[in-house]
């Protein structure tokens, strides 16, 4: 396993990072879970990633226990605040100073760890002052509760504001968790610039686009039961975006790019976000340990220009690029 500094920051993490979004606590079973994390480990994985929201808390629970016994200073834990959680009140939500100070509290105690190496805005929010947003999370590190600050989803202009704030705060702000793939790279235009700018490290999530880059959707045909396609507690809301047949026919003409490399498809598609320099992990989901350990093995991977050229001459246009959908809520989501 591959480690990369996060951002301007001295720690390390392993550039594939566990994530358990859409699956522990939801879509399989505890057991099945934590024997993808342990997987994850045996292959050198020390970063993991999840949010309070996922599965309104289960996810962080599964998590902790799996993880319990591991020495903790080899572990890079990572979560997030900002989705309703618990019963989903007026302040169940959002990055108020009442909603962080105490989600980090129930965070920690469902992970059963005394801090997290990285607490992350999961959006930014437009409703709180971004002074009090940023406060708080100075609080939350000073209290020892967590090393640094992150943010997911935000734009060139709230990462510039975010990371102002919190310099002159005295905390770092090292990182931004997008999505960002083959397939969807709106970073690329003016997230990515302005991060590299500010020190900024992505860590991306869906390298696969939620399996797509498998290869495993045929066009024409059905999705394969039980995968995320099929899975109505999110997952297929997520990927209906990239099931047409343009998309899935264009990712079929992938596959000899990923054979003559000898790596699997979703190998190549992990491989190529990690070619980005600014990308400091990618984030793996799994719902069987076999998918961990395959995707384990894009670590360490070098793809190099003539690889990536034809990866592009393959998807042509069809790779979204639109700045503008990298955009939190406008309004709270409760």
């Amino acid at each position: 396993m591959e480690h990369r500094y996060l951002g301007s920051s001295g720690m390390k993490i392993s550039e594939i990072i566990y994530g358990n979004w859409l699956t522990h606590g939801s879509q399989v079973e505890n057991d099945a879970a934590t024997a993808c994390v342990r997987a994850a480990l045996d292959a050198g994985v020390s970063t993991f990633d999840t949010a309070d929201v996922y599965a309104n808390g289960a996810a962080e629970t599964v998590l902790g226990e799996a993880l319990k016994g591991e020495r903790r200073e080899s572990l890079e834990i990572f979560t997030k605040v900002y989705f309703p959680t618990g019963p989903g009140g007026h302040n169940d939500t959002g990055l108020s100073r009442k909603h962080i100070m105490e989600s980090i509290d129930a965070s920690l105690d469902r992970l059963q760890t005394d801090y997290v190496d990285l607490y992350q805005a999961h959006r930014f929010d437009h409703e709180t002052p971004l002074e009090e947003t940023m406060q708080a999370f100075a609080d939350v590190v000073g209290a020892g509760k967590a090393h640094y600050i992150g943010v997911s989803e935000w734009t060139a202009d709230q990462l510039r504001r975010g990371h102002a704030m919190a310099r002159d705060l005295g905390i770092g702000l090292i990182s931004n968790q997008p999505q960002y793939s083959m397939l969807w790279r709106v970073i690329e235009d003016e997230v990515e610039p302005a991060s590299r700018e500010l020190g900024v490290s992505q860590i991306v999530w869906s390298p696969i686009a939620q399996g797509v880059l498998t290869g495993k959707y045929k066009p024409g045909e059905q999705p394969p039961e039980g995968s995320r396609a099929t899975d109505e507690k999110g997952g297929a809301d997520m990927i209906k975006r990239f099931l047409n047949d343009e998309t899935l026919t264009a990712v079929q003409g992938l596959a000899p790019v990923a054979s003559d490399l000898g790596l699997s498809m979703a190998q190549l598609a992990v491989a190529w976000t990690l070619a980005n320099d600014n990308v400091a992990g990618a984030i793996i989901g799994a719902s069987r340990p076999e998918q961990v350990t395959d995707n384990v093995g894009a670590a360490g991977v070098a793809l190099d220009a003539d690889v990536l050229a034809r990866i592009d001459e393959v998807l042509g246009d069809l790779p979204e690029t639109d700045a503008r959908k990298t955009e939190s809520p406008k309004t709270r989501i409760v």
